[in-house]
Formats: structure tokens, C-alpha cells, sequence
């Protein structure tokens, strides 16, 4: 069991990483502008069934899963398309109907990467997440959304 002086020191960390996120909240509401409206746009215009095909790598993957659960849920038609499965099949499942949401801290997840030349082919809109404006991914998306953080 932790002392009571190691308890406080628990707290105080914790409030520490409280602190730290709620800063990163603020930043990002900072953030909202002309990009993330033309994201929206995109992804609530597509027409002839089309949806928002979310892909990540990594934890990123895993916020990408929940994205897409969530625009499901609240009537926007999603999926999550794994990017490494999309290089062995998957691929098929995404239509020129449908807008692409790459999600990757990087910009530069070579199973993403790999699948650019589809969407450019097929004329699928994508919009990228990532940290890194000057990415491979950032430099081929229609719209970028920048998700940097300071910490």
C-alpha cells in the first residue's frame, strides 16, 4: 500500500497530466478554422451513398475505430478500413463516392502511404490528421487538420 505522502504525489501528477490535456484542448479549440470547415464540407457532402472511410495506423488506428463508430452512430455512414489490410484487398470497399479521413501523427505511416495512389487514381478526396503539415500525406491531401500539440 502507498504512504499517504505517496498518495499526494499520485494526485499531484495526475493533475499535472489534467493539466498538461486540458491545455492541448484549448490549443486545438484554437485550431478550428477554414480547414476543418472544408473537412466537414467534404465529409457531409458526398453524395450516391458515399461515406467517410477513417484509416490509421497504431493508436492512431485506434482513434480512426472510434471516429468511425462515432459518425455512425450520430447518421454520418462510416467505416474503418485498416490501412495494412487495405494493401492486401481491403481496398475495394472504398468508392469514388466516399471521402477518406487518414489519421497519422507522423504524416508518414508507410501502409497510409501506400494506399495514396488509390485515392488519387480513383479521385477520392482525402483529409489528413496529422501533426506534420510538411508530410508525404499532408503534401497529397485535399484538406489538412493539424493535430500538433506543444505537449
Amino acid at each position: 500500500m502507498k504512504t499517504m505522502a505517496g498518495n499526494g504525489k499520485l494526485i499531484a501528477l495526475a493533475s499535472q497530466v489534467l493539466d498538461v490535456e486540458a491545455a492541448a484542448i484549448q490549443a486545438a479549440r484554437g485550431k478550428l478554422g477554414s480547414a476543418f470547415l472544408a473537412a466537414t464540407q467534404l465529409m457531409l457532402s458526398r453524395s450516391g451513398g458515399g461515406r467517410v472511410v477513417v484509416m490509421g495506423m497504431g493508436k492512431s488506428g485506434h482513434i480512426g475505430r472510434k471516429i468511425a463508430a462515432t459518425l455512425a452512430s450520430t447518421g454520418t455512414p462510416a467505416l474503418f478500413v485498416h490501412p495494412a489490410e487495405a494493401g492486401h484487398g481491403d481496398l475495394g470497399m472504398v468508392t469514388p463516392h466516399d471521402v477518406a479521413l487518414a489519421i497519422s501523427q507522423s504524416g508518414k505511416s508507410d501502409e497510409l502511404l501506400r494506399v495514396l495512389p488509390y485515392m488519387k487514381r480513383n479521385r477520392i478526396p482525402l483529409v489528413a490528421m496529422t501533426a506534420k503539415a510538411d508530410s508525404v500525406l499532408a503534401q497529397h491531401a485535399d484538406v489538412v487538420i493539424d493535430t500538433s500539440v506543444d505537449r
